[in-house]
């Protein structure tokens, strides 16, 4: 009798805690509250931060500062479009670049914040390279999916019931389910999150660079360059994210979707 009443209570708080991901309509498990997400950000962004080495080469700071801007107001003109405003709440965008060239990684944070590290402008190369991964980074938060790989986590290591005593009374834990949650870290960002997710912020992002005015088209010489350094050799089937030749012919596919909302500046 006590399992059951506790499979009900756990079944009803699965179905209230549901998010709709923009764009592509998909439904997500979402347990953690964008304001815990947001709040949580703000705290590990500046921490982040005070152990990085920002940038100093100006140039290359106004660039990610322009694109990022640029990217953001296509997300918030989308949202606006849709009546949607309200899912970004809470937002205080930020845009650095860490100095740090061994590192081909960029990410953010939920509530836009949003960090490059000089390692992967080689390969960017220019404005729309940058704009794929501002584009691609940006969705993985908009789509809400470090709250999604977090609830998953808080739900197995702690029960749907404990998940507010969880985040709360364990912040280490907790800090370290948000790092790897939101994909953040020494490691390259771009590979922390599942392989549906990665298509989902590759959708998203090849429309909001479209939007923003950069050439959606750019996304597949940048993947390109990307699968040409890149020294993982792990089967696409052994891989939390798609193989390179599957990424690509996904992104052609979705090419003709995303060049309606281009126009160039």
């Amino acid at each position: 009798m006590l399992f059951k009443k506790a499979l009900v209570a756990t079944s009803i708080v699965l179905l209230a805690g549901c998010a709709t991901v923009p764009i592509t309509g998909r439904r997500t498990l979402s347990l953690v509250p964008e304001s815990e997400m947001n709040s949580l950000a703000v705290t590990q962004y500046k921490q982040t931060l005070g152990e990085a080495k920002l940038s100093t080469n100006a140039a290359e700071v106004a660039q990610v500062k322009r694109v990022g801007q640029r990217i953001q107001a296509a997300v918030e003109q989308y949202f606006r479009e849709q009546g949607q405003s309200d899912q970004l709440a809470g937002y205080a965008w930020e845009f650095n670049l860490i100095d740090d060239p061994r590192t081909v990684n960029a990410w953010c944070m939920p509530g836009g914040k949003v960090a490059v590290y000089s390692g992967i402008l080689p390969l960017t190369r220019d404005d729309a390279g940058l704009a794929v991964v501002l584009g691609h980074e940006i969705s993985h938060a908009v789509a809400r999916h470090g709250a999604e790989r977090m609830s998953d986590q808080l739900a197995l290591q702690a029960g749907t019931s404990v998940l507010s005593a969880a985040l709360s009374q364990n912040p280490t834990v907790t800090k370290n389910l948000f790092m790897q949650a939101v994909g953040a870290g020494s490691q390259v960002g771009l590979l922390k999150f599942s392989r549906n997710q990665e298509s989902e912020a590759d959708h998203l992002g090849l429309i909001f660079m479209a939007m923003a005015g950069y050439n959606p088209a750019t996304a597949i010489p940048f993947w390109q360059r990307m699968a040409a350094q890149s020294q993982n050799n792990t089967p696409e089937f052994l891989s939390d994210h798609p193989a390179d030749a599957t990424r690509i012919a996904d992104i052609e596919r979705l090419l003709p979707e995303a060049q309606k909302y281009y126009k160039p500046r």
